[in-house]
């Protein structure tokens, strides 16, 4: 079974959503993904930090967006 979660922008947006782990555009383009609380770009790299279902810059500054719900596909 597949989960899969939106990426909102605080202002209402969908900007990119997770398949299970996976990090997508919504352009199907695979970017990175979830590995514990961050978001990793596929170089391995953190992008972003997650705390519940925010996410954040990597120093926490800046809101960046909302996970959905999830959605069992």
């Amino acid at each position: 079974m597949t989960i899969t979660r939106g990426l909102i922008t605080p202002k209402g947006e969908l900007f990119a959503y997770l398949r299970d782990n996976q990090l997508f555009t919504l352009d199907d383009e695979h970017t990175g993904y979830l590995e514990g609380a961050q978001i990793v770009d596929l170089a391995h790299s953190p992008i972003w930090r997650l705390r519940g279902d925010a996410i954040f810059n990597l120093d926490f500054s800046e809101t960046i967006g909302y996970l959905s719900a999830e959605r069992r596909e």
